[in-house]
């Protein structure tokens, strides 16, 4: 569910639900087809087979639906990496830290609109105070230091702030060299990330 500041009304009854469900995955649809520019709420609306109204019951714009498909995405993959980690020893930071990486990569791959939007870092019109890489950085922190037994303090998130960031700029050069990802370019990004970390993690 898009976090309640990305909608104007949140849903009450399951049918709503489900037509929020609908019109983010027609947004999503039509962002892989024709970008940002050619997003409109009125395609989207006939994409989901909904009334332009009850777009506009949830959203404001264009900019508040990318904005709620982005923290749907962000809310997916927190969900994808919990699942993940529930199967890797807790002493595994590497093997956690591999599976972040693996999970993010899935998404880019399979995940509609997500090439695009992601969480937030590529929306054309987005606030560059919304400081999406802050979020991720943030959500991995809660997730992964109960797991590997550490303190999510302020030294630790800033630690993964940076490993977030570093990512995010590699990942994108990944996938500029070769649609599908640059496998040689991720190895790079498995190998930094690995040298950065082990001096906080080891």
């Amino acid at each position: 569910m898009p976090h309640p500041t990305s909608l104007r009304r949140a849903p009450v009854q399951q049918r709503s639900a489900e037509r929020l469900t609908r019109i983010l995955d027609a947004c999503a649809q039509l962002l892989d087809e024709g970008g940002y520019d050619g997003l409109s709420t009125r395609a989207v609306a006939t994409r989901a087979d909904v009334p332009i109204g009850s777009v506009y019951r949830f959203f404001s714009n264009k900019r508040a639906l990318v904005d709620a498909l982005a923290q749907r995405n962000l809310e997916s993959y927190a969900e994808r990496v919990a699942a993940r980690l529930g199967g890797i020893a807790t002493d595994d930071w590497r093997g956690a830290m591999d599976a972040i990486l693996d999970e993010y990569l899935a998404m880019k791959r399979t995940a509609p609109g997500f090439s695009l939007v992601d969480f937030g870092t590529q929306i054309p019109v987005g606030d560059p105070e919304s400081d999406p890489n802050h979020r991720v950085a943030d959500t991995l922190t809660d997730l992964l230091a109960p797991h590997l037994g550490r303190t999510p303090d302020a030294a630790l998130r800033r630690t993964f702030l940076v490993a977030v960031e570093t990512a995010d700029a590699l990942v994108r050069l990944a996938f500029r060299l070769d649609p599908t990802g640059d496998e040689a370019i991720i190895a790079e990004t498995r190998e930094l990330l690995r040298a950065y970390l082990a001096r906080v993690l080891d």
